[in-house]
């Protein structure tokens, strides 16, 4: 087009007629740029923009700023490092490849978005690189590592691409076995991790293309302890996330916060209990942030893994348990779905999008049959579930013509000549393109009903930014509060769980919320005879409760914008569930063990009732729900 356009230009001077100019055609970063309006938040299961359209984070991990040093021996000799890369803690490939080639043959594979990890080492790191990790790149001589990863960074968002921070791991070291990177508080305090998280936050504030941070990479048991989801303790995931995602944004309330669940716990041999969790845990106990439409949850599959297998060849670490690649298509599909997918079935407690931020296969020369038919499979299930995804890796080395790391897409030898994935040679390319072409949700995705899991096992959850920001409203008893958009519909009897949802919410008036500790609210009869009542003022709805032990304390009630109805019906469930049998999550049990009453969609949550007679202790046996 570009040479029929000079070509036309070319007569038009010869024989004196006019012939308007062509504009240049636009630049894949243009394209791309324009394409997607930042920031990024979900609606339901799927990643939106700003504007809401969906944005299917279609990614590749550019790997290198985690380390890539093996542990032992001369950091200087590439034989100590991860395939023969020594990526001098930078983002690969900028000793080979000009910053602005790279970026291109990125845009060339296809990909909108980059999933960028780090070493915590990274953020604290003064030493200017060696001048022979930026050869190919003078510009960025002179510079720390953390300078280098924001040169990176500034490059990528400005050729259109969504950044997806991620934290690897918290030495320069190559990720994934007994490390001393197996835990975001492995060598650093947990207060320390969250305190990198938030300098990084407030650093790319101002640039909206950095759209989220992806946690913590591949959590794992180390010599002594497995991590854990909701224990409570200094190993307890799931709190950790809870807390770094508050803090991150509080700093920058645009990015999205990214939660991969356990990789490994266990010691993994055949007398010991051991296997890869992945996203399983989420089923009963889910995440609500103050910003409940930023989560997305994400996972790791690789072929020579599987759900209770290291990826050991040898040696201790090594079992006899199938790998991801040994299973049928059947059971693959029914693993991954058990272990990651789940999570987008609408209308539950942990409906997200599901990142599987991490999967690849070795390219060029790759014999495994077994492989090659996984990768086959694997790529079919994430084109027909339509799901995000960033392969490992973008970018790596290449040594006379053959890639250092063969699952790289793009790899690169010393004078900068490239093989990629699109290119002669690659057996990738067709699934490659599969994932590329597969039909996908397109178009503006309709705001989807919310409903969110509130825990007070072992401390606050106060998912309110608006109650946040106020004195502690029940001083001495752990304290829920649903996010500001949602309503609290449902509670777990002895527990101390609830469930909030946005669907038919009221709108708040402009006054407080009320703090209920007796009965002096109670209306229109005694609705619990008997029994000890916290209800709310008319006009108002539940938002919160607040517990002593797993015994009610308090209710905490928001004044409505509109006059309520008072018209409603007792739940009770201090003898089994009582939960509609449709509406909001119903299909999920968010306190698995306990009984659960739960008003339905069209109705408000008025009072809670309970008794300390009959050894029922106190905890919640009946709510009062209104209709709406």
């Amino acid at each position: 087009m570009r040479a029929v356009a000079l070509a036309a230009a070319a007569v038009g001077v010869l024989t004196g007629a006019w012939v308007p100019a062509q504009a240049a055609e636009p630049t894949p970063g243009q394209v791309l740029a324009g394409s997607w309006t930042a920031p990024l938040s979900t609606r339901g299961r799927y990643v939106v923009d700003a504007t809401g359209q969906r944005f299917k984070l279609v990614s590749a991990n550019w790997s290198g700023a985690q380390g890539t040093y093996l542990g032992s021996g001369d950091p200087a000799d590439p034989a100590n490092h991860a395939n023969r890369e020594v990526s001098h803690n930078l983002p690969i490939g900028l000793d080979r490849v000009p910053l602005a080639t790279l970026l291109a043959d990125l845009h060339a594979t296809g990909i909108n978005s980059v999933r960028l990890p780090f070493a915590d080492a990274l953020v604290h790191d003064t030493t200017v690189v060696p001048d022979a990790a930026v050869a190919a790149n003078p510009q960025l001589r002179g510079r720390t590592p953390l300078q280098v990863y924001d040169a990176v960074v500034t490059a990528l968002t400005a050729d259109g691409f969504a950044v997806i921070l991620n934290n690897h791991t918290t030495a320069y070291r190559w990720c994934c076995g007994l490390d001393g990177n197996e835990r975001w508080n492995s060598g650093q305090s947990t207060e320390q991790w969250i305190a990198d998280w938030v300098f990084l936050a407030g650093r790319y504030r101002a640039n909206k293309r950095v759209v989220g941070v992806d946690l913590r990479n591949e959590v794992r048991r180390d010599t002594w302890d497995d991590p854990n989801w909701g224990w409570g303790d200094e190993h307890d995931l799931y709190r950790a996330y809870q807390r770094a995602g508050e803090r991150i944004l509080a700093t920058d309330p645009d990015l999205l916060i990214v939660m991969e669940g356990i990789n490994w716990y266990g010691i993994p041999n055949v007398l010991f209990s051991h296997g890869r969790p992945q996203l399983r845990p989420v089923a009963n106990l889910s995440h609500t942030l103050t910003a409940s439409n930023k989560l997305v949850y994400s996972a790791h599959f690789y072929g020579f893994t599987g759900p209770a297998n290291t990826g050991a060849d040898g040696g201790w670490g090594a079992t006899g348990d199938p790998r991801y690649r040994d299973l049928s298509p059947a059971d693959l599909a029914a693993t991954v779905a058990a272990e990651s997918t789940f999570v987008t079935t609408e209308g539950q407690h942990f409906t997200a999008p599901v990142w599987i931020s991490e999967f690849g296969v070795g390219g060029r020369g790759e014999t495994n049959q077994r492989d090659i038919a996984w990768f086959h499979t694997f790529t079919d299930i994430l084109a027909q579930r339509d799901v995000d995804f960033a392969y490992w890796s973008a970018i790596g080395w290449s040594t006379d013509g053959v890639p250092n790391e063969r699952f790289a897409l793009l790899s690169y030898g010393p004078d900068g000549g490239r093989l990629g994935v699109n290119d002669p040679g690659d057996w990738r390319t067709a699934d490659w393109r599969k994932l590329l072409s597969a039909p996908s949700r397109t178009g503006v995705v309709a705001p989807a009903a919310r409903w969110n899991m509130l825990d007070l096992d072992f401390a606050d959850h106060d998912a309110s930014a608006t109650v946040l920001t106020g004195p502690d409203w029940s001083p001495g008893n752990r304290k829920a509060s649903c996010p500001d958009t949602e309503r609290l519909v449902a509670l777990g009897r002895s527990s101390s769980r609830g469930l909030c949802g946005d669907l038919n919410t009221p709108g708040r008036a402009a006054t407080p919320p009320v703090v209920v500790t007796d009965e002096r609210y109670v209306t229109n009869g005694d609705w619990a005879s008997g029994y000890s009542k916290l209800q709310c003022p008319t006009n108002s709805f539940a938002i919160g409760y607040a517990v002593h032990d797993n015994a009610m304390a308090a209710l905490l009630c928001a004044p409505a914008a509109r006059p309520l109805p008072t018209t409603g019906r007792i739940v009770w469930f201090d003898h089994g569930d009582n939960r509609p049998a449709q509406g909001g999550s119903t299909a999920s049990d968010w306190s698995p063990g306990h009984y659960k009453g739960q008003c339905a969609d069209d109705e408000y949550l008025a009072g809670v009732a309970y008794t300390w007679r009959w050894s029922h202790g106190g905890v919640p046996d009946a709510l009062l729900c209104r209709q709406l």
